[in-house]
C-alpha cells in the first residue's frame, strides 16, 4: 500500500493540505470465477475505477470496503485500477479523530493521514463463496454462535465446520445452506466436572480455537475459509469488570497508534506485533486505542498474545444532522468488522463530548449519544458500551473519568472511598464538565480512571510540548508513575485505569516510550508497579504503597 502523502514513508512527505489525492497502478488478474478488490481503509471518501469503469464509492476513513471487479476486467494484462480519495480539511463534522483540521499540528492534534492507509488486496473466489463470518462465544455454556453468509448462487450448498485446539478436534459438523444466513450454536466438549476452562480465552491464557469452514456442493469444496475465535465472556457487575466470571482489574495504557514516519499507517506488519509486545512488557493487560480504528492485524496480535482492547470511534468536532448520519454508519461498520475479536472487550462511542459539545443544553446531541449506545448493544449484545469516555456520561455501562491530578493524594481524595466517589459524581470534581449529565444512579457500573498521568520529561529547549506534569529524570518518572498507579490500585472503588500514554506522539512528549518506541526506563520497573495487587486495599494502607514505589524507584 502507499503511505499517506503527508508522511516521510510515502516519499512525498508534504504535510500541506491535500483535499484530493489520486492513485493509479496496474495489475495482472489471477484466474478466478470472481475477483474481489479489498480496501482496508481510505480516508475519507473514495471512488474506484477499474479499466475506466467505476466499480465502487465509499465514505468513511476508518472502515473497510470491498467490491467484485470481475465485470470490469479486460482481456489480457495489464488491468488498471484508479482511486480518488477526498479528505476535506475544513469539514469538522467528519469523523477524523486526532488528525488536525488546521495546517499544522497543535496541542493534542497531529498531522493528517490522507488517502489509502491500510492494505489493499485482491481475492480470487468462486462464484459461490463465503462472504461474511461472525463468531459469538459463550464461555459459561461452553458454546459458540456462528453466523455464515454466502454470496453467489446458493443452490445445493452446505457448510462444513471444523473446530480444533492444536491436535484436539472439538467439532466437525455439516449444515445445509438454503440461501438465508446460516446461524448455529455449536456446543464444545465439556470437561469431566463441567466447563473446560483450558478452552477459555483471557489475557493470562489467550487460547484461540481454530476454525475451518468449507462451502460444499455435494462433496466438492467450492470455497474454504480459515478463522479462529476466543471462548470468553465479558461483563460488568457489582462495580467490577469480569472475564469468564472472574474479576479482571484493567491495567491499560492509551495507544495513539501513530508512527512518526507513517502517521496512522503502521510502517510494517512487524511494527504492529512489536507494539503489542511492548505493551505487555510494560505490565499492562490492555490498551485503549484512542481516536483511531486500529489495523485488524494489530487486533490479531492482541488476540494471539493476550491483550484486551477498548475499541473507540474517532470523533468529529462539530454537530450536524449530516454528521450524525455519517458517524452512525461508520461506527456500525467498525463494530461489524471487529465484533469477532476476543481481545475487544469494550466499545467507546465518543470521547470527552467531542462532536457533541453541548450535551447539557441540546437534547438532540444527547439523543444522538444515547442512540449510539443503544445501537451498539443492538448489534453486539456481548460487550459493555461507554457513551462518552471521560465525563458527561449519558447512559454507560462503565463510568469513566479523565483525571490528570499531579498527585496521588488528589486521586485518593476523589476515588479512595465510596463517599469520595459519590461527591465527585455529584459535582465536587475539578474537571471542566460534570462526570454525569444527570444525578447518577449507580447500578453496578464499574468506575475506571480512563485517562490519568501524562508524565513527561522536560522537553528540549525550543521543542513544542503538550503535557500534564513534567519530571526531570528517569527515576522521577518511575517514582511519580508508581505513586499515581498505587493510588488507583489502593482504592477498592476503582475497577481499572488507563494511563496516558504509550508513546511520545508529535508534540505530546508524555509517553512511556519515545516516538521510535524506545522505553524511557527499564520496562521491568514499570511492570513491577503495574503488577501490584489491586483493590481490597483499605485507603489507610495507601501511603505505604506510595512510599514503597518511591523506594523502588530509588533502587532501595
Amino acid at each position: 500500500m502507499p503511505f499517506p502523502p503527508e508522511s516521510a514513508a510515502s516519499g512525498v512527505h508534504d504535510p500541506a493540505p491535500h483535499p484530493i489525492v489520486w492513485y493509479r497502478r496496474t495489475f495482472d488478474a489471477p484466474a478466478a470465477e470472481r475477483l474481489l478488490l479489498h480496501f482496508g481503509a481510505v480516508d475519507y471518501a473514495a471512488r474506484v475505477w477499474v479499466n475506466g469503469t467505476q466499480v465502487a464509492s465509499h465514505v468513511g476513513g476508518h472502515t473497510p470496503f470491498r467490491v467484485d471487479i470481475t465485470h470490469a476486467l479486460v482481456d489480457g494484462p495489464p488491468q488498471v485500477v484508479v482511486v480518488r480519495a477526498e479528505d476535506p480539511l475544513d469539514d469538522l463534522t467528519q469523523p477524523r479523530g486526532k488528525q488536525h483540521w488546521e495546517p499544522e499540528p497543535a496541542a493534542i492534534w497531529y498531522h493528517r493521514t490522507t488517502g489509502i492507509w491500510q492494505p489493499v488486496w485482491l481475492e480470487p473466489v468462486a462464484a459461490a463463496h463465503i462472504d461474511e463470518l461472525v463468531w459469538t462465544p459463550h464461555a459459561a455454556s461452553a458454546s459458540v454462535g456462528v453466523r455464515v453468509t454466502v454470496a453467489g448462487p446458493a443452490h445445493d450448498l452446505s457448510v462444513r465446520l471444523r473446530l480444533r485446539v492444536g491436535d484436539r478436534e472439538l467439532a466437525d459438523d455439516r449444515y445445509r445452506y438454503d440461501g438465508a444466513p446460516l446461524v448455529r450454536e455449536v456446543a464444545l466438549p465439556p470437561a469431566r466436572n463441567g466447563v473446560d476452562h483450558s478452552l477459555q480465552w483471557s489475557p493470562a491464557r489467550p487460547t484461540l480455537i481454530d476454525a475451518t469452514l468449507e462451502l460444499l456442493r455435494g462433496d466438492e469444496v467450492v470455497d474454504e475459509v480459515r478463522s479462529y475465535f476466543g471462548l470468553r465472556d465479558v461483563a460488568v457487575r457489582d462495580g467490577r469488570f469480569t472475564i469468564n466470571g472472574d474479576r479482571l482489574f484493567l491495567r491499560m495504557v492509551m495507544g495513539q497508534g501513530y508512527w512518526p514516519e507513517s502517521h496512522l499507517a503502521a510502517p510494517s506488519e512487524d511494527a504492529l506485533r512489536r507494539e503489542v509486545e511492548l505493551i505487555k512488557e510494560l505490565g499492562f493487560n490492555g490498551v485503549r486505542i484512542h481516536q483511531k480504528v486500529e489495523d485488524p492485524r494489530f487486533l490479531y496480535w492482541c488476540d494471539r498474545l493476550g491483550l484486551v482492547v477498548w475499541g473507540e470511534m474517532p470523533s468529529a468536532y462539530e454537530y450536524s444532522a449530516d454528521g450524525v448520519a455519517r458517524c452512525t454508519a461508520e461506527w456500525l461498520a467498525v463494530v461489524r468488522r471487529d465484533v469477532s475479536h476476543p481481545c475487544v472487550v469494550t466499545w467507546v462511542v465518543a470521547n470527552e463530548s467531542w462532536g457533541v459539545p453541548d450535551l447539557a443544553g441540546d437534547p438532540r446531541q444527547r439523543h444522538f449519544l444515547e442512540s449510539l449506545y443503544h445501537l451498539t448493544h443492538a448489534v453486539d449484545g456481548t460487550r459493555p458500551v461507554i457513551s462518552n469516555d471521560g465525563w458527561e456520561h449519558a447512559t454507560s455501562d462503565i463510568w469513566t473519568v479523565h483525571d490528570y491530578s499531579p498527585s496521588a493524594d488528589g486521586l485518593t481524595s476523589r476515588y479512595g472511598t465510596s463517599a469520595a466517589v459519590a461527591a465527585a459524581f455529584c459535582g465536587e470534581w475539578p474537571g471542566p464538565r460534570r462526570i454525569h449529565l444527570d444525578d447518577p444512579v449507580r447500578a453496578g457500573q464499574p468506575l475506571m480512571i480512563s485517562e490519568f498521568g501524562g508524565l513527561s520529561y522536560m522537553p528540549a529547549a525550543g521543542e513544542r510540548w503538550f503535557g500534564y506534569q513534567t519530571v526531570a529524570s528517569e527515576d522521577d518518572l518511575v517514582a511519580a508513575y508508581g505513586a499515581l498507579v498505587a493510588a488507583l490500585l489502593g482504592s477498592d472503588q476503582v475497577a481499572g485505569f488507563c494511563y496516558t500514554q504509550l508513546t511520545d506522539t508529535e508534540q505530546e512528549v508524555n509517553g512511556l516510550l519515545t516516538r521510535d518506541r524506545t522505553p524511557k526506563t527499564d520496562p521491568a520497573r514499570l511492570r513491577e508497579i503495574n503488577s501490584a495487587p489491586a483493590a481490597s486495599v483499605p485507603p489507610e494502607e495507601l501511603q505505604p504503597l506510595i512510599e514503597a514505589a518511591h523506594r523502588r524507584a530509588r533502587g532501595e
